[in-house]
């Protein structure tokens, strides 16, 4: 929150470009980025962090019979197996943050250049952010790999879906997110996007539990994510997903879909990595809305909101779209985080 305010009021009285702001801008991002991974990959092996114990159970169990069967995301537990010989579950869980934080600095770096703090503090600032590199693990060290696959977009496209073929391994839900790039990149048409996600709303709401029924009954090459979507609230984390249909949470989700529609759509950005990224959020939200009233309906969401950081800052470092432009720039990344800091007070 210090250092979004910060930011904020700069933004209201330096220009991005000037030479000052620019380096002050590097040292922060520094500071933040190893401020994050030293307090998300030293914190104590706790039960207030959720699965963080079952994780270091897991370790501990490799430790003592490194011959227990893995049947399941097979790279992560592998990778687990390989931490239990060599490291102790401290420098273990270490390992686990520096996976999940640096693909979204490497991603930055490349497509923000010299103005790369501000979308990073946004990415950190994201609702969830903190959830899925304490608490489910495995989904958030799964999407940031699939974040680092996106910055050989334009560079290597077999290295790119090698490592979203990774980030699989790692947790089979990123089927979703992938199957969503591949349909958006074969279908390029920003406007179907949007009719599709609109469309997700009413047939949701109208549908009820028959779409997670459906999802579940077909299949979806991972028995753990055909049981989220057919079995009953069992958790404590489940309350995400135990009122019913979250109009809030869609409310949240609208932020990435409005501007993506105001970039192309209203603007007209031509950027194809843009318009590829957007369809892809647009597609693995729709989803999510469709099966909202699911068990742990959270680790759905996750499925695109882990993009939205991206797809709101990418066009704004692209292409100035009013007269006072980092001034509205400070505005949008303030109001975000603003989101995140409100849940956490309400928790």
């Amino acid at each position: 929150m210090v250092i979004t305010s910060y930011s904020f009021l700069q933004s209201n009285v330096k220009k991005l470009e000037e030479y000052d702001t620019v380096k002050m801008m590097g040292f922060l991002g520094n500071f933040l980025l190893i401020m994050v991974l030293l307090y998300m990959g030293t914190r104590p092996v706790s039960f207030v962090f959720g699965d963080m114990i079952n994780y270091a159970d897991g370790f501990q169990k490799l430790q003592i019979n490194p011959n227990v069967e893995i049947t399941k995301d097979y790279l992560f537990w592998y990778f687990t197996k390989l931490c239990a010989r060599i490291v102790d579950e401290r420098e273990y869980f270490f390992f686990i943050a520096t996976i999940y934080i640096l693909p979204n600095y490497f991603f930055v770096k490349k497509y923000f250049k010299d103005y790369w703090f501000i979308p990073l503090l946004m990415i950190f600032g994201s609702f969830s952010f903190w959830t899925y590199g304490t608490n489910g693990l495995r989904n958030g060290m799964a999407t940031s790999i699939f974040i680092g696959a996106l910055c050989y977009y334009d560079r290597n496209k077999w290295l790119m879906y090698g490592l979203m073929a990774l980030s699989y391994g790692v947790h089979n839900s990123l089927m979703i997110p992938i199957g969503a790039f591949l349909a958006s990149g074969l279908y390029k048409k920003p406007k179907v996007y949007l009719y599709i996600w609109l469309a997700a709303i009413p047939l949701s709401l109208i549908g009820g539990g028959a779409w997670e029924n459906f999802f579940g009954s077909i299949g979806l090459g991972d028995d753990r994510v055909n049981s989220y979507l057919t079995s009953g609230v069992e958790s404590s984390e489940t309350k995400f997903s135990s009122t019913g249909f979250r109009w809030d949470f869609v409310l949240y989700s609208g932020f990435a879909v409005v501007a993506g529609y105001y970039y192309i759509i209203k603007r007209g950005f031509q950027d194809q990595f843009y318009t590829h990224l957007w369809g892809t959020y647009m597609i693995a939200n729709a989803f999510w809305i469709l099966v909202i009233r699911a068990n742990f309906s959270n680790r759905f969401a996750y499925l695109s909101w882990f993009m939205m950081a991206i797809v709101i800052a990418y066009p704004l470092f692209k292409v100035k779209f009013w007269p006072e432009h980092y001034k509205i720039v400070g505005r949008i990344f303030f109001a975000y985080y603003l989101f995140t800091y409100y849940m956490y007070l309400k928790s």
